[in-house]
């Protein structure tokens, strides 16, 4: 599997899907490769890889609290840019929502490696750790956080 589709398609949408599973207490919706349009001006426009919403609503984003970024050309590092722009893309849109959140959460992955980040106020928190698809359960154990907003 060395293409981002493959990834995609087989590793990372099957973590979504187990994270979904075990947030069934949490009313979430799963969202991949959508238009997520806020602040033009502020070049807060394009295509987001994956976002988790906070709401059940699967025909609309409502209330995105986790924004994930597939890592081009397998470099995470590059990919924490992006991810934190839709961060805060996600806490403008919550806040024009009137959907006041202490904080946005982020993760960059390749598919075999993840890092997480954690958006609060303007202040963007970067877990120094990577983690790897060996450790599966720890990768899905901070992303059900994320969703409980416990992370």
């Amino acid at each position: 599997m060395n293409t981002e589709k493959a990834r995609s398609e087989l590793i990372i949408i099957n973590i979504l899907l187990e994270v979904k599973e075990k947030s069934y207490d949490q009313k979430i919706s799963l969202f991949s490769g959508i238009d997520f349009n806020v602040d033009k001006e502020k070049g807060l426009t394009g295509f987001c890889d994956y976002i988790i919403s906070g709401s059940e609503e699967q025909l609309y984003l409502e209330l995105p609290v986790i924004t994930i970024v597939e890592a081009k050309n397998e470099n995470i590092i590059s990919g924490l840019g992006q991810c934190i722009a839709e961060m805060h893309a996600a806490q403008l849109f919550n806040q024009e929502a009137s959907h006041e959140l202490s904080c946005v959460y982020g993760a960059v992955t390749t598919g075999d490696e993840w890092r997480f980040v954690k958006l609060e106020k303007n202040v963007a928190y970067i877990d120094n750790d990577s983690y790897y698809i060996s450790d599966i359960n720890k990768i899905i154990g901070i992303l059900v956080n994320m969703v409980k907003g416990e992370a």
